[in-house]
């Protein structure tokens, strides 16, 4: 096996390492702290429960801490020494540090994306105890998805030109951000199912050999992991929008710095397919359409669609008879059935990607026809009272 995927699977056990024991330690803190479940904006319809909602940092520093030590390690430690301790990075540090073919090192696009992450972290853990106002939210997000997208490199559809490219970038960033916050309704979900695309997106990385967005993604799939022990139903901690939004920007950030698709190169290892660059879509299928249909359903009815309530998917599952807990393993199961399909999208022939297609479509379908069942049932009960 390739030494690099050790180095991959070695910082998920760090993520983990990191993670637990802050997670563990942050239950106690945000108890004594009086760090707990807060109401939300003015309208925000929620169950308050006495659980602090401050998990996000562990989730944070089990990315931030590792990364900012190896960007420290990468400009202040000799390099010979380096290699010396990690054999396997000597061919890579050339990209690292300087970048190729006139673009942005790697070293530089990690500087900023750990930036960007320690803004909206402070953003999220703010409103977590103050409820700012939603808009200001949203406008944050789009400065630090922008700041990233024009100045670092991080860039989408690079094909259909400089600005297209980066409007669907940053909103593609911003999107993402905003569908994993909307997954925090219930416990364990968000974390579980953005574990699920993280690890598969880490997977797809692996097999492509970009190996340093692999570790970022194996040190999230860590931190998640490391959280979900304190946070699977009945939770002891919450994440909060302080790790929602970091979640989201990473993965967001993540995907759009991974190659799917190179017609200069017959053999690229994650297929010759186009449709490959339609991975992330399919891996993070439950999340979009989650945002999606809650939009749409807060825009008909004329509320402001960033404002929370209890009309997601999953609180959908609980008005059919599930058990909380067995809402989110179905909906993580979802999840990975649609997630597994995206990761082989760009090695398999056009009939058989059409295929993956089709499957997640039946499964969005299968969700969406569960939800409208459950909002005529709630309506009528309604009605009956």
């Amino acid at each position: 096996m390739n030494p690099m995927v050790w180095m991959v699977l070695a910082l998920a056990v760090v993520g983990v390492a990191i993670s637990l024991p802050a997670t563990a330690l942050l239950c106690r803190v945000g108890r004594r702290l009086g760090t707990l479940d807060s109401t939300g904006a003015a309208g925000h319809a929620k169950q308050l429960r006495k659980v602090p909602n401050i998990g996000g940092v562990g989730i944070f520093l089990a990315v931030a801490l590792p990364v900012a030590v190896g960007l420290l390690a990468l400009h202040f430690v000799d390099t010979t020494l380096l290699t010396s301790w990690i054999p396997s990075l000597e061919p890579h540090l050339p990209r690292l540090l300087e970048g190729a073919d006139q673009t942005i090192s790697s070293t530089a696009t990690a500087g900023a994306m750990l930036g960007g992450m320690i803004v909206l972290h402070a953003l999220g853990l703010i409103d977590d105890r103050r409820s700012l106002n939603p808009w200001l939210k949203l406008m944050v997000q789009i400065a630090v998805a922008a700041a990233i997208v024009i100045w670092f490199d991080v860039r989408l559809m690079s094909l259909l030109g400089t600005w297209p490219s980066v409007i669907v970038t940053v909103l593609w960033i911003v999107v993402v951000i905003n569908a994993i916050n909307f997954m925090d309704n219930m416990d364990g979900l968000a974390g579980g199912v953005s574990a699920i695309a993280a690890a598969l997106f880490m997977a797809a990385c692996i097999v492509n050999h970009q190996w340093f967005i692999a570790a970022t993604l194996a040190l999230l799939v860590g931190g998640l992991i490391g959280f979900l022990v304190f946070n699977f139903p009945p939770a002891k901690i919450f994440m909060g929008d302080g790790g929602s939004f970091v979640i989201g920007f990473v993965l967001a950030v993540l995907t759009a710095r991974t190659t799917y698709y190179d017609p200069q190169h017959i053999d690229f290892p994650l297929g010759g397919g186009w449709y490959g660059v339609f991975m992330p879509l399919i891996v993070l299928a439950i999340p979009l359409y989650d945002f999606t249909a809650v939009t749409l359903i807060r825009l008909k009815q004329g509320r402001n669609p960033l404002i929370g309530d209890q009309q997601h998917f999953s609180h959908r599952l609980v008005q059919r008879g599930l058990s909380q807990r067995g809402a989110v393993v179905v909906i993580w199961s979802a999840a990975a059935v649609t997630g597994i399909g995206g990761v082989s999208l760009g090695r398999l022939d056009a009939w058989q990607a059409a295929l993956v297609g089709a499957q997640t479509l039946l499964v969005l379908i299968m969700i969406a026809l569960l939800e409208h069942a459950s909002r005529r049932t709630a309506a009528g009960n309604d009605r009956s009272s």
